[in-house]
């Protein structure tokens, strides 16, 4: 099945070469492009797309909005962040709102589409300078990881994690929150990737260790 990708992108040259990269792929389709923040933003809602390729130095805001929307209302959709923008605070905020990969523009030759299925399979693409800095971060700040991971559960993850530590199941916290089955299961995903752990009572477990749950 061919995934869906929306570009937000001001370049007129890499958004061009996005596109066509996009449509000469065979289990992609490009669901449109934009070039700001309003018709960005249209456009996800409408297309709903696979896949988010966005920068966040936006004519009228950053696409780090674009990201949180995607984030709270697509929990299928993969974000992908292409810019300019290297330094520690942008790169953070993107990961922190929703984004699971972050590539440079000043990275020679970006085989886009490769990036995308890497994406679409789980994986989260970084420019090698941007996993350096990362790297260098952590290891200089042992506890930093531990604290950041409090602030990337989303609002809805929070919800679910919080209920679940309450008894109830995953059916009966979809029909509380007024979402599918299916849509709980993403975010439970999401929620044990970003906790490290395997199951429900792990979750719990750690989550109370993060400072995330009461008692």
């Amino acid at each position: 099945m061919a995934h869906s990708v929306l570009i937000i992108e001001d370049d007129p040259q890499f958004r061009a070469a996005f596109a066509e990269a996009v449509g000469s792929a065979g289990d992609l389709y490009l669901a449109g492009t934009a070039d700001d923040l309003p018709d960005g933003l249209r456009l996800l809602e409408q297309t709903q797309p696979d896949v988010l390729l966005v920068d966040i130095g936006l004519p009228s805001g950053s696409g780090i909005d674009l990201i949180h929307w995607a984030h709270e209302h697509l929990p299928n959709c993969d974000v992908m962040v292409v810019t300019v923008f290297g330094d520690e605070q942008h790169v953070l905020e993107c990961i922190e709102a929703g984004a699971t990969g972050y590539l440079l523009k000043d990275t020679k030759a970006i085989d886009i589409v490769e990036q995308i299925h890497t994406l679409r399979e789980g994986g989260s693409p970084i420019s090698p300078a941007i996993a350096r800095q990362l790297m260098k971060r952590f290891l200089s700040k042992p506890y930093v990881a531990a604290d950041a991971q409090c602030c990337v559960l989303s609002a809805q993850e929070s919800n679910v994690l919080e209920m679940s530590s309450k008894g109830y199941s995953y059916e009966e916290i979809a029909q509380l929150l007024g979402l599918s089955r299916h849509t709980i299961g993403t975010y439970v995903k999401r929620m044990y990737r970003k906790l490290h752990v395997h199951n429900k009572n792990e979750a719990i477990y750690e989550a109370r260790k993060q400072g995330l749950l009461r008692d």
